[in-house]
C-alpha cells in the first residue's frame, strides 16, 4: 500500500481546491499527498441474511475531478487473510464521491471485517454482521435519534460504539438543517468550535451535501458507523422540520420549490447513508422490512413524509379561529380523513404483519420516528410555573397550554397524537395480525416508555421512545426538576410506563422468545468528551403480555 505522506492543509488546499474545489473535502484535513483519499470513515447497513451495504467516500489524490474505480472486500478476519467476497466498485462527482455496494455472497448470522481499496489506498476497517436465518436465541437493538452537531459532542455514538450489538437503529435527526446559530449551544459554538457548514440554512444540493460531510467528519459517529450494521430512516430536519407530504413549516416563501427541496434532500440522503436504494433511483420510498430468523420482523415505517398530512396547531387551527377545545378535540382532532402513513403504506403494513404472521414471528419490531403513546399536557401548579426561570414569550406558551390541560388534550400535534384516527386503524391491524408488536420512536430527545391501549382501552403493544444523542429535551423549554415533571406527566397520561426528560443518550433493546427488555443508557454531559454513562432499571415486556409487567 502506498505511504502517505505529511501535507499541511494550507498546500492540500491549494492542489486539492484548485480543482475539485475545497468544497468537496467536506470538512476533511488532507494529512498527506497520496493517490486517494477516504474522507469520511466507512459504514454498513441494512443487512439481510445473505448481503449488507457498504459504504465509504474517496476523493482523486490529484485533485482533478474524475471517476474512480476501486475494490471492496470482506473478510472473516481482521488481517483479511480469509476474503470471503470481493468486488469492483466505482465512483465519481456526480455522486459526491460517495461508495456504495450491495455485497453479496454472505452467510447468515456471521460477523465481518470490510474495507475498500483505491489506487492502492486502503480505507479504514469496519465490522458488521448479517441477519440470523431459523430459530435465534436472541438479538439486540441500538435505538437513537437526534444528533444535532452544534448542540454538543456526539458522546451517546462513542458509546454505542463500544456496545455489544446486533444493529444500530437510528430513528432520524441525522442532521439538521438550520443556519448558524439556530437550534444551537452557544458554548458548543464559540467553546467547543462546532459551527455548521454551510453556515446558512441548507437548500440546495451543495448545501445538504456539506452538512452531511460536516457531521460525518465527527470521530464518534464515524466510531459507530464502523462498529455495528445501521438502519436508519429520516425524520424531518433531514428534510425541513416539521415536514408533511406538501410542505414544511421551515420551508417559506422565497425558499424555492418544496418538491426541488425535498428531491434534493433525499438524494442526499441516499448519497450519504448505508441504505439500500431501489436500482436505478434515489426517491424510493424509505419504509421498509428486515426478517430476523423466527424472532422478529422489522418493520421500518415513514411517519413523516410519505402520507402525512399537514400538522394540527393549537395557535392557528383552535387560537386563531375562536373555536373551543370541546369542537377542536372531537371534530377537528378526530377526523377520520387525516392520515399519516398514507393507503399505500397502510396497505404495505398490512401485507408485512401477515406475511410475519405466516411466518410465526414472535415480534413485530416497528421502527418510526414519532411518539405512538398518548402524552397529554400536563398541569403543573401556578406555583410551579411562577418557579421556573423562562423568557416572557415562553411562559406565556406555557400557560396558554396549561388552559388546555384540563381537556385532556395532546402536548404534541406532530406525533400521533395529532392523527388518532389513523392512529386506530394502526392499532386495529396490530390487534388483528400482530403477535408481540413493539413501537420505537425518535424525535422527542427524551426517554419514554408506553403500555399502548386502543381506545377502548384494550392492550395493543408497548413502545419505547429513546432519548437525543445531542438535541436538548423537555427540560430546555419545561424546566421543573425532573421528578416533578415525571409527577405530572404521569397524572396526565396513564398509558406513561416510565419517562426521563432531561438526560441524553440511546434505547439498549434485548429480544428472545420469552421476552423483550429494554434501558436507556445516559451520558452525563455532551459538552465534554469525558463523560460517564449512567444505566436506567430494565423494562419488560413477556411474550404474548402485549404489556410492559
Amino acid at each position: 500500500m502506498k505511504k502517505l505522506l505529511p501535507i499541511t492543509r494550507r498546500r492540500a488546499l491549494q492542489g486539492i481546491g484548485a480543482t475539485l474545489g475545497s468544497l468537496s473535502l467536506r470538512g476533511f484535513e488532507v494529512l498527506g499527498a497520496a493517490p486517494a483519499h477516504f474522507t469520511h470513515g466507512i459504514a454498513s447497513g441494512d443487512p439481510l441474511s445473505d448481503r449488507v451495504i457498504l459504504w465509504t467516500r474517496v476523493l482523486p489524490g490529484e485533485g482533478s475531478p474524475r471517476q474512480l474505480n476501486g475494490r471492496w472486500e470482506i473478510a472473516e478476519d481482521l488481517r483479511f487473510s480469509r476474503i470471503i467476497a470481493a468486488g469492483s466498485v466505482a465512483t465519481g462527482p456526480e455522486r459526491d464521491y460517495t461508495v456504495k455496494v450491495d455485497a453479496a455472497g454472505l452467510q447468515p448470522g456471521s460477523s465481518y471485517w470490510y474495507r475498500f481499496v483505491f489506487d492502492g489506498v486502503t480505507s479504514p476497517v469496519g465490522s458488521t454482521k448479517t441477519l440470523p436465518v431459523g430459530q435465534v436465541e436472541g438479538f439486540s437493538v441500538g435505538v437513537c435519534s437526534c444528533s444535532n452537531y452544534p448542540q454538543g459532542y456526539f458522546n451517546v455514538y462513542r458509546d454505542m460504539a463500544r456496545a455489544q450489538l446486533d444493529l444500530v437503529m437510528h430513528l432520524g435527526d441525522y442532521i439538521y438543517e438550520y443556519a448558524e446559530g439556530g437550534y444551537a449551544n452557544p458554548y458548543a459554538l464559540d467553546t467547543l468550535e462546532r459551527n455548521v457548514v454551510p453556515a446558512h440554512e441548507i437548500l440546495a444540493l451543495e448545501d445538504y451535501r456539506q452538512r452531511y460531510g460536516l457531521y460525518r467528519t465527527d470521530p464518534d459517529l464515524q466510531a459507530a458507523h464502523a462498529a455495528h450494521p445501521w438502519v436508519c430512516v429520516w425524520d424531518d430536519h433531514e428534510l425541513a422540520n416539521n415536514t408533511w407530504h406538501s410542505g414544511a413549516e421551515n420551508h417559506n416563501e422565497g425558499e424555492g420549490e418544496f418538491t426541488t427541496r425535498i428531491a434534493v434532500a433525499r438524494r442526499v440522503y441516499h448519497e450519504w447513508m448505508p441504505i439500500r436504494t431501489p436500482a436505478g433511483t434515489d426517491q424510493g420510498p424509505i419504509y421498509r422490512s428486515f426478517q430476523v430468523g423466527d424472532l422478529v420482523d422489522i418493520i421500518m415505517l415513514d411517519t413523516r413524509l410519505v402520507g402525512r398530512d399537514q400538522q394540527l396547531d393549537y395557535r392557528r387551527d383552535l387560537i386563531e379561529k375562536q373555536d373551543s377545545p370541546q369542537n377542536f378535540k372531537h371534530k377537528v382532532l378526530a377526523d377520520q380523513q387525516r392520515a399519516l402513513l398514507g393507503e399505500a403504506q397502510m396497505g404495505w403494513l398490512t401485507s408485512q404483519l401477515e406475511d410475519g404472521r405466516t411466518r410465526g414471528s414472535t415480534w413485530q419490531f416497528l421502527g418510526q420516528q414519532v411518539l405512538m403513546g398518548k402524552l397529554n399536557i400536563p398541569r403543573p401548579s401556578e406555583q410551579q410555573v411562577a418557579s421556573l426561570q423562562l423568557p416572557e414569550f415562553a411562559r406565556d406558551t406555557i400557560l396558554g397550554m396549561i388552559k388546555l390541560a384540563e381537556f385532556e388534550l395532546p402536548m404534541n400535534l406532530d406525533a400521533w397524537d395529532g392523527y388518532p384516527a389513523s392512529r386506530e386503524r394502526v392499532y386495529q391491524l396490530l390487534l388483528d395480525l400482530a403477535i408481540n408488536p413493539v413501537v420505537v420512536a425518535g424525535d422527542t430527545h427524551n426517554g419514554w416508555a408506553f403500555n399502548l391501549q386502543s381506545a377502548a382501552g384494550a392492550p395493543v403493544g408497548v413502545e419505547v421512545g429513546c432519548p437525543g444523542v445531542s438535541s436538548p429535551g423537555m427540560e430546555s423549554y419545561f424546566p421543573l426538576p425532573a421528578e416533578q415533571m415525571s409527577q405530572l406527566l404521569r397524572a396526565s397520561s396513564p398509558e406513561l410506563v416510565d419517562l426521563d426528560t432531561h438526560r441524553r443518550g440511546w434505547s439498549r433493546i434485548r429480544l428472545t422468545p420469552d421476552q423483550m427488555t429494554s434501558t436507556w443508557r445516559f451520558v452525563s454531559t455532551v459538552l465534554d468528551r469525558n463523560f460517564s454513562v449512567e444505566e436506567s432499571s430494565p423494562l419488560v415486556c413477556r411474550a404474548g403480555t402485549r404489556q410492559f409487567a
